[in-house]
């Protein structure tokens, strides 16, 4: 790659200034953008770096943007934007807009991932190991990475955006971008040291140095294997139900799969014991996301007090001295965060935790509890979603998954009911807010768990 083809250019704000009206519109309507519901009121520049030169035919602005809102300290977001004269047909659904004023007056901008030039540079970069401005392109040295991989943007819906690269190659890029080190990348390392095969070992890595970061990086991005042919499991599942067909020996394949992950994590990072004080801080917080949930969705107001029960139990176990072992688990695991390869080996990806939550609070050892509750309610999930809903399937789908953890851990899960109902119930309330926000569509989906953890002590 040559020194034209990458280069760091001291940017004055009135690059930022030129395109701010344009990303009022746009960004907002991203899948990713985290701060729907509120106006963007401003935007301030935290790096930029000149990838192709704007010069040419095709310019590509590698932006770490900070986008104001009220009531909030400002979200950063990680935007790749390509400059041209005019946009090909092809490239339309990447419009951003037409630039009006400033440095890229009369041009056209858009969203670079769409464009395989753009989609080009970044996988040169990372086989380079490229130092460019405030980035860093690492790689492992004993992973190749061939040229001449055909990059293709990955349309789904998700909260980062990936290119694949020639199905060899999968590169996620973080959207909403925050210093330190990055779980994404963390565990996936981890766990490749530990030499487990279920999930995909790093390739290479995008990291960026800033000053505002106090010394910490931050994480852009992470290139991986591409399971090729695989299939996720919320996918498999919905078209396992629609033929009428049991899902029950992959469920307990992947409770096998689980159960190694949180194996290998427990071997490579360090576990601690949650006492009293622990738990009730763990309680705590879920009464208190309760309540901010029936502040945000009435409709979950007379199902409070048998959802708080689920809580105040698990406070009421810690009190007589009870204790759990905490360790690094997925912390957003469920079907969707899956992937079964042709030869039927279950994969786990996506080891962000939720993006919403503080990274401190993603990378704090968790009970292996939490994963396995929000695994039982992507079954459930699916099951209700379903036409007609099929609760039966989703019963025997949590039975076998539990069993197949048990094969791996020694110890099934189910045996800690009060731990696995409050983590069920905590992750029920959460996707009733992100639905009544998102998709009001599905609350329904949610609110049928919820009345039933509601009115009874078993999940």
């Amino acid at each position: 790659m040559s020194e034209a083809a990458l280069r760091t250019v001291t940017t004055s704000p009135a690059l930022l200034t030129s395109l701010d009206p344009l990303l009022r519109e746009w960004l907002p309507r991203q899948r990713w953008f985290a701060g729907k519901g509120r106006p963007v009121t401003g935007f301030s520049l935290v790096s930029a770096t000149e990838l192709l030169p704007v010069e040419g035919r095709l310019g590509l602005y590698h932006l770490l943007v900070r986008a104001h809102q009220p009531m909030t300290s400002g979200d950063c977001y990680q935007l790749l934007i390509g400059v041209r004269e005019a946009l090909p047909p092809h490239l339309a659904p990447a419009l951003i807009g037409h630039v009006e004023e400033g440095p890229l007056a009369g041009r056209t901008v858009y969203e670079a991932l769409h464009d395989p030039r753009p989609a080009e540079v970044l996988l040169e970069a990372l086989r380079a190991r490229a130092r460019i401005g405030a980035l860093r392109f690492e790689r492992d040295p004993d992973q190749e990475i061939r040229t001449g991989l055909v990059p293709r943007v990955m349309t789904a819906e998700q909260s980062n955006s990936s290119i694949v690269y020639g199905d060899t190659f999968i590169l996620k890029l973080l959207r909403r971008i925050v210093p330190g080190v990055n779980p994404d990348l963390e565990l996936p390392l981890a766990l490749a040291r530990e030499g487990c095969p279920r999930v995909p070992a790093p390739t290479a890595w995008l990291q960026a140095d800033l000053d505002d970061a106090a010394g910490e990086p931050y994480v852009l991005g992470v290139l991986q294997p591409f399971v090729q042919g695989a299939t996720d499991g919320w996918e498999l599942a919905l078209r396992e139900l629609a033929k009428g067909e049991d899902f029950t020996a992959e469920a307990r394949s992947l409770g096998r799969a689980t159960a190694e992950v949180h194996t290998a994590l427990a071997r490579a990072l360090p576990s601690v014991t949650l006492g009293h004080a622990q738990l009730r801080l763990l309680a705590d917080g879920m009464i208190e996301r309760l309540g901010a949930a029936v502040q945000a969705v009435p409709s979950l107001h007379p199902y409070a007090p048998g959802l708080r029960s689920a809580f105040t139990a698990l406070a009421d176990l810690a009190a007589e001295g009870r204790t759990w072992t905490a360790q690094r688990v997925h912390g957003d695991l469920h079907l969707g965060q899956c992937l079964r390869s042709p030869a039927g080996r279950w994969s786990l990806i996506d080891f962000e935790g939720e993006p919403s939550k503080p990274l401190a609070e993603r990378r704090m050892p968790q009970p292996p509890a939490r994963d396995v509750a929000g695994m039982l309610r992507s079954f459930d999930y699916a099951a209700l979603s379903a036409d007609p809903p099929a609760p039966g399937w989703a019963q025997a789908c949590r039975a076998a998954y539990c069993s197949g953890y048990a094969e791996v851990a020694g110890a099934d899960p189910r045996t800690d009911p009060v731990l696995l109902r409050a983590y069920e119930t905590d992750k029920a309330i959460y996707e009733v807010v992100y639905e009544a926000r998102h998709r009001p569509e599905w609350l329904p989906v949610p609110m049928a768990a919820i009345e039933r953890y509601a009115t009874t002590d078993q999940i």
